[in-house]
């Protein structure tokens, strides 16, 4: 495999042939963020070939893509609407040979001179069939492929859809995105612990108590019932995306950061995870759920999950990781929260306030325009001795480097354009992650009610006992603005 080239360089001249174009997650975030690659110069030779089931040729697919960005995009010019409407094709579904003709139609103005990256924005059912379909026009060989979660819903199925698309395409060409890793944020936990020698000789079993993964969403189903009927929060959520989130969190230090060495390192908490234990889990489902149109009237599907899992190594062990996920809850977050040792003993005088507001806690958020905080006792001014939480604050949005940040979508494109694997995960890691769900897949919890708008079922505070949950969150961000 190629060595990739700088972070943050211009990618070579591309095609993206983006199927199911028309759909919702292109219209939200693919062709906005093509769009924005293109006017930043990170992508800036560029087709973009659409093609969907959906009755469109190509006026109408540029006309669904102005449409796309003027909802989704900010500050759009004429000159650069002109440049990126004459980057759009659009083919409908069908034959491969048609599918090689549009791809060649688009590249005419330099024949060969191409990478095509094959980005399929379709549902899981039709993934295989669009695999085959690129491998019988011959648009495999020197290409790449992004593929969209799920991968899989158990180890037996990840296992067959990694063999049928190893029958086509090489796993070096294989991107699996996920977009949480796509954050800034998720990269910052990496310069965080390893460029900085005061956090990294405190980030193991002898300092940290426990570590909190938190995804609450506010959203329900929006029209996905369908989808989520057959996977829940624990296929759709956990697996694909918190557990990535863990291993970045939990990792060693890779020899360099190159691609393969912190891929590598992922795979290795993956193999050190212990199995999930269903009595280390809480399922629940939100009151109105089987009012869901598409939804079973009698569904077990859960619509959240909080589980304590393992990483049984020499830095982990006996620290246990808090995950939680779910829809309908009060808020939508998405916060990492690291929660240190407290001092074996006090010498601090009865009433002081020790030990009132918890642990310290280094707490990051993953969001677009990311934070973190690092939160610590301190005197209050004045007689006595009184102390107070107190906390240190980062936001990029204070910074000037705010305006760099790409999009979790955007960065993603732009390093399977660069072969950049750092930010996907591979089959093995995928085939791993199963195989430690396996006995919770077999034997589910029940799942619990709860009311729209709360943290999910009661059940909760009993599995994280004797800590509490961060959400809602306990330190108010700071608005210097």
């Amino acid at each position: 495999m190629s060595k990739s080239p700088p972070p943050g360089s211009a990618g070579q001249p591309t095609t993206v042939v983006l199927f199911g174009a028309t759909g919702d997650l292109a219209q939200r975030k693919l062709l906005p963020g093509l769009f924005h690659l293109q006017r930043t110069g990170l992508l800036p030779d560029l087709r973009i070939l659409g093609t969907s089931l959906d009755d469109y040729d190509r006026d109408s697919f540029v006309a669904f893509a102005r449409k796309a960005l003027d909802e989704h995009a900010s500050d759009v010019t004429e000159e650069q609407w002109a440049e990126f409407a004459a980057a759009l094709f659009f083919t409908p579904g069908g034959s491969p040979e048609a599918l090689r003709a549009a791809v060649e139609e688009a590249e005419q103005v330099n024949p060969g001179g191409f990478l095509r990256l094959h980005y399929l924005s379709v549902p899981p059912s039709a993934a295989l069939a669009v695999v085959r379909t690129l491998g019988e026009a011959g648009l495999h060989t020197d290409s790449r492929i992004i593929m969209e979660k799920p991968f899989g819903t158990d180890l037996a199925s990840a296992r067959r859809l990694n063999s049928h698309l190893h029958e086509v395409f090489d796993e070096s060409q294989i991107f699996r995105i996920d977009h949480f890793l796509g954050k800034e944020q998720a990269l910052n936990i990496l310069a965080f612990r390893f460029a900085n020698g005061l956090f990294e000789p405190v980030w193991n079993r002898n300092m940290i108590d426990h570590i909190q993964i938190d995804v609450p969403e506010q959203l329900g189903l929006e029209q996905r019932a369908s989808f989520y009927e057959s996977t829940g929060a624990y296929r759709d959520m956990v697996v694909t995306h918190l557990f990535q989130i863990l291993a970045f969190t939990a990792m060693e230090a890779p020899t360099s950061l190159d691609p393969l060495s912190i891929t590598e390192e992922k795979n290795k908490v993956f193999r050190s995870m212990l199995p999930i234990s269903p009595d280390d889990v809480v399922r629940g489902q939100y009151s109105g759920y089987l009012a869901e149109e598409g939804v079973a009237p009698d569904s077990e599907t859960e619509t959240f999950i909080a589980l304590r899992c393992y990483v049984d190594n020499w830095r982990w062990a006996g620290v246990p990781f808090y995950l939680r996920t779910g829809k309908r809850l009060a808020e939508g977050q998405r916060i990492i929260s690291i929660a240190f040792k407290e001092p074996p003993q006090s010498m601090f005088p009865e009433g002081s306030g020790i030990g009132q507001h918890g642990p310290d806690h280094l707490t990051f958020d993953l969001a677009d325009q990311g934070k973190m905080s690092l939160s610590f006792y301190g005197k209050r001014p004045g007689p006595g001795f009184r102390l107070d939480k107190l906390s240190m604050q980062f936001a990029i949005a204070e910074t000037g480097w705010a305006g760099s940040v790409l999009e979790a979508y955007e960065r993603l494109i732009l390093d399977a354009v660069n072969g950049n694997h750092t930010l996907f995960t591979t089959a093995e890691g995928v085939e791993r992650l199963w195989e430690v769900s396996a006995p919770l897949l077999e034997d589910m919890p029940p799942v619990r009610p709860y009311a729209e708008g709360s943290w999910g079922p009661n059940q909760i505070h009993q599995l994280i006992a004797p800590h509490t949950w961060r959400l809602p969150f306990e330190r108010i961000w700071r608005d210097k603005r």
